[in-house]
């Protein structure tokens, strides 16, 4: 499957699941987000936020801002005041003499006057003032990342730093900015967005057109959803995680098809490592990704590693020091692991208490040595899969279960013959375009 395929997949996933809020949006945005952010940027709404402001379109309309507000648009307010003895404004003489009669008939200094004053509150000033605060508070979280060298940051903010200082100064200081309100929160509404969609100036249809394109991004419209995916900076291995999440909403697509209206798909807290938990009358299954469950109790540590080392052999030795010289030098947990960890886990529980687990590893590749290097590791996460410090996989001629328990995902395999699922050995390995349609059987063979 090429990128262009992933993304038009992942599109109506995020609308279908995410977005209605049976599956984690945090999960997905920090997957997708670019790499060197931080974790402020892992809602999805500042992720949105953030590829907002990379689009040219939003460049273009910094850069003609400054220009484009001596043109802004003013309305006239009109106030009605009661003076007595000087006159302000245009005397409104049908409203003075109600008022002197109603108060005091022969009081000639009291007058009603109508003062006109030039206004900034229209429709259209509401929809720029929203739209310039998306961007001027997306600019203050993101300074420093574009003014780093980062690979995803738009050439244009990077060569015109001077852009965000001009962004800054004028929403700061300009004196037209800063006399439009800021807007509620419920503005602008549909009509004011449409009264700058229709507006004669390009300062007022341009800003409708961007703002109306970051709400659909936010409400997770397809197209808008699309092109938010299309445009995710990417570097190498950053299509190994479109891949990843399409294989992980496979799952949930195909295990709420295993038992159809009885599943019940439940929104997991975002303090636990389970991405989804689907339960009925008789099982449970919960979903993992991207880290070694465990809440569950489970790990993945090689059996050498409870050896003394004076009962290692020379190959064992060299592993162990491997882990040895890993945890020595790098702080992260990730780099530590010799055996790595899976991207997916499948955890069912059944009713009578019997557990069986499905080892996902995703290899976006076709190359031979890949997939070996693939297969090498899921065999691995069977053989030292453990929960609560225990084996799962005890007897020594079924290290890696039944057969079903371990699952390799490639990219599709061109003018190669492979073998079909039930002729397959150890484990089961599916190319991408495949796991829609046989992912099904393989957690039916789990299941069952």
């Amino acid at each position: 499957m090429d990128r262009d395929e992933l993304v038009a997949g992942l599109s109506q996933d995020i609308l279908t699941y995410v977005m209605h809020g049976s599956f984690p949006e945090n999960h997905v945005a920090a997957e997708l987000k670019p790499n060197g952010l931080d974790e402020r940027f892992d809602d999805f709404e500042s992720l949105v936020r953030l590829h907002f402001i990379l689009k040219p379109g939003v460049v273009d309309f910094v850069e003609a801002l400054p220009k484009r507000l001596r043109n802004i648009k003013t309305g006239t307010e009109t106030t009605t005041t009661v003076s007595r003895g000087s006159v302000s404004g245009r005397i409104d003489w049908p409203s003075t003499v109600k008022q002197r009669y109603s108060t005091n008939p022969h009081n000639r200094a009291l007058f009603v006057c109508d003062d006109r004053s030039e206004s900034y509150e229209i429709a259209e000033n509401i929809v720029l003032k929203r739209l310039l605060s998306v961007i001027y508070n997306t600019l203050d979280d993101c300074e420093a990342y574009l003014r780093a060298d980062y690979e995803w940051v738009t050439h244009r903010w990077r060569e015109n730093l001077e852009l965000v200082d001009v962004m800054r100064r004028t929403f700061e200081r300009n004196v037209h900015v800063k006399r439009i309100r800021d807007p509620e929160t419920y503005e602008p509404t549909d009509r004011m967005l449409q009264r700058a969609e229709t507006a004669r100036t390009p300062l007022y249809t341009d800003a409708a057109a961007l703002l109306r394109s970051y709400r659909d991004s936010l409400d997770a419209d397809r197209e808008a959803m699309t092109e938010l995916l299309e445009q995710t900076a990417i570097t190498p291995d950053d299509e190994e995680t479109l891949l990843e999440l399409y294989v992980l909403f496979r799952f949930v697509a195909a295990i709420e098809s295993l038992r159809e209206e009885s599943f019940t798909l439940s929104t997991i807290v975002s303090d636990s490592q389970a991405i989804a938990r689907m339960v009925d009358d008789d099982a449970e299954i919960t979903l993992y990704h991207d880290n070694s469950a465990r809440e569950r109790g489970l790990s993945f540590v090689p059996e050498n590693f409870e050896k003394e080392r004076t009962d290692l052999t020379r190959s064992e030795m060299v592993q162990r020091e491997t882990r040895e010289v890993l945890s020595t030098y790098f702080e992260n947990d990730e780099f530590r692991r010799t055996t790595g960890r899976p991207d997916v886990i499948v955890l069912e529980i059944d009713a009578d208490g019997r557990q069986e687990y499905l080892i996902t590893e995703i290899k976006n590749s076709t190359n031979p040595q890949t997939i070996r290097s693939g297969i090498k590791e899921t065999l691995e996460y069977l053989a030292f899969l453990r929960q609560n410090g225990e084996f799962v996989f005890e007897d020594d001629t079924a290290y890696f279960g039944s057969g079903w328990n371990g699952l390799l995902v490639v990219q599709d395999i061109e003018e190669s013959q492979t073998a079909a699922l039930d002729e397959q050995r150890s484990i089961r390995i599916l190319q991408a375009s495949e796991v829609e349609s046989k992912l099904r059987t393989v957690l039916e063979s789990v299941v069952n």
